[in-house]
């Protein structure tokens, strides 16, 4: 242990006494050796100034080489902005709150430096922490709804909502043209309601999200987000409707011995070759179910139609899968979920949204393109297709 500790004190003090002189030769460089006589001179030095740089998640205290320029203008060295900025502080500070480390425990995960320099080090009590870890979530937060979308070849657009601490955030996930995965929204309600949808979806228009050349929304089946889609997008949003929450839904309302049989019949009808026959075999069953479970018959005709609209389109296999559920959104609410999952206690809306942010940005650095990617040509073919088939229509709705 003593070994361990005379190296780790060793190289940190060798890599500080490195970072002095890199100082020390920027600022020669600038005003000349010293005691130099020198009859151009610009600048002159003074005595050097406490000051402190980043190291090891933590702040060192350094005695920083300082000059002064004719006109009493302070010299700016460039290697001292270097070594003190603390935008990477920030960012030890975000990683480590979101793997789960608390605030008290900063100091115990920083990187280990030697006792000497430990004993001086600052920005590692709790209440430093916190400052900063609200300052870089709060700066994701803007990362986040400032996204510029115009360059985005959005084709796909899922939308769903997460309560956390009685808040219910609506999330928006983009994929793009290549199967992309970008997180581009994030709204803060009571409830998932139209409202609250609405300015979501008009935000990201506002920031530059193309919809004129087609769109598929996808949506778990909540009556407030269809409505929301339909006001801001019209008809040249195609909506899809996610066939796993309508299997949850009926089995919801049929007795445990027969929800199996169903859920496999509804299955097979979902993922038919032929999405027409798939529909008549929905309603098939629904007449089956109509008298002895009559909520479950009326839950499955409840926006059939956009049960099979991936599969209108001409899409099958991997890229059908993907896009008739919503498992790509909430793969990303799960993993802002864990996120959060070490929070004690909410303080109000814009916690909420500041961790949720910092989640979502998270999680959209282990994504990978969607599974069915190599279809996504076929699929923006289908979507420019059907945009130019309705545009007409809804110029003249417009102009009416």
């Amino acid at each position: 242990m003593v070994a361990r500790e005379g190296l780790l004190a060793l190289s940190v003090s060798t890599g500080l006494a490195v970072m002095t002189e890199m100082m020390e030769a920027e600022i020669t460089q600038i005003v000349g050796p010293k005691h130099a006589k020198l009859p151009d001179r610009t600048a002159s030095r003074h005595t050097g100034a406490t000051t402190s740089v980043v190291l090891g998640g933590r702040k060192v205290p350094i005695v920083r080489p300082r000059a002064r320029t004719v006109d009493n203008t302070e010299v700016q060295l460039d290697t001292f902005a270097t070594f003190a900025n603390e935008d990477v502080l920030n960012q030890v500070v975000l990683e480590r709150m979101l793997a789960g480390v608390a605030t008290r425990r900063h100091r115990a995960a920083a990187e280990p430096v030697g006792a000497a320099v430990e004993a001086s080090a600052r920005s590692t009590s709790k209440s430093s922490v916190s400052r900063r870890f609200v300052q870089a979530t709060r700066e994701q937060v803007e990362q986040l709804l400032a996204r510029d979308l115009t360059s985005l070849e959005v084709a796909v657009l899922m939308i769903d909502g997460i309560i956390f601490a009685d808040h219910c955030c609506v999330v928006a996930l983009a994929i793009t043209a290549d199967g992309t995965k970008v997180p581009v929204g994030l709204w803060l309600g009571d409830t998932e309601n139209t409202t609250v949808v609405t300015a979501l979806l008009a935000d990201l228009v506002q920031r530059g999200l193309d919809h004129t050349r087609g769109l598929l929304v996808v949506i778990d089946g909540a009556k407030a987000l269809r409505a929301a889609v339909k006001k801001v997008f019209g008809d040249l949003a195609l909506v899809q409707r996610c066939v796993l929450h309508k299997r949850r839904n009926v089995a919801d309302h049929l007795p445990k011995e027969v929800a199996p049989w169903v859920d496999r019949k509804l299955a097979t009808a979902f993922q038919h070759d032929n999405p027409e026959q798939g529909r008549r075999d929905v309603l098939t069953l629904a007449s089956h179910l109509e008298d002895r479970w009559p909520d479950a018959a009326g839950s499955l005709r409840e926006g059939l139609d956009e049960m099979f609209t991936v599969r209108r389109l001409g899409i099958d296999g991997r890229l059908a899968r993907t896009l008739t559920c919503t498992n790509c959104i909430e793969s990303m609410i799960s993993i802002a979920r864990d996120t959060c999952r070490h929070v004690k206690r909410w303080r109000d809306g814009k916690m909420v949204r500041r961790w949720v942010a910092a989640g979502m940005l998270s999680a959209e650095r282990s994504f990978r393109r969607i599974k069915g990617c190599n279809q996504m040509p076929a699929l923006v073919a289908a979507l420019r297709a059907h945009a130019a088939a309705v545009t007409p229509a809804c110029d003249d709705e417009e102009a009416a």
